[in-house]
């Protein structure tokens, strides 16, 4: 127990060191990465614009910094989106609770591959988040991650870059992959 106390205390200083940085708490580890670059925010930016109409329509809100309270004892992640209800329940101002948030975007970099595939959707499921969306442009793929459950997610659907990527109620929405890396 002291030493998750631990590393929570130092996760709250290196966030004070480093604010306008993306700190996160990844399995463990205190992960620091720079602000994404140009490609990264037009991947985001032009999926948000698909997003945009349902989410607005829903009477939800697109957070971009945000870190979700997954449980005691676990992480914290801060996707690069984070779809959630108008009035979330909030673990501190700074922290929505994983359970209340209805999509979660992952776009991997070249330095978060194993986190952004691997780590981050484990827990996130185990965090009660519905949907995971983790765009590789290295991969040339999309996955939609759903269902989750203690152990991860039991529904995971992967399409190339291009094709088209249904996302389940209550979304009603088809993304265009294809636009999201042109």
């Amino acid at each position: 127990m002291a030493r998750n106390d631990d590393i929570r205390s130092a996760f709250r200083e290196v966030c004070g060191i480093f604010p306008q940085h993306r700190v996160e708490l990844v399995n463990g580890r205190i992960v620091v990465n720079p602000v994404p670059t140009g490609d990264h925010n037009r991947i985001v930016y032009r999926l948000l614009l698909q997003l945009l109409a349902v989410v607005q329509g829903q009477g939800w809100q697109i957070w971009n910094d945000i870190t979700l309270f997954l449980g005691p004892q676990r992480d914290r992640y801060r996707p690069d989106l984070t779809v959630v209800p108008a009035e979330p329940k909030m673990w501190a101002k700074d922290h929505v609770h994983g359970d209340q948030v209805l999509l979660v975007v992952e776009v991997v970099s070249a330095s978060s591959v194993t986190d952004d595939h691997e780590v981050k959707p484990r827990q996130y499921a185990a965090g009660g988040v519905p949907l995971c969306l983790v765009v590789d442009v290295f991969a040339r793929k999309v996955r939609l991650l759903s269902q989750p459950g203690a152990d991860g997610y039991e529904q995971e659907t992967d399409v190339a870059l291009g094709r088209p990527l249904d996302l389940p109620e209550p979304w009603k929405l088809t993304i265009d992959t294809g636009a999201l890396a042109e």
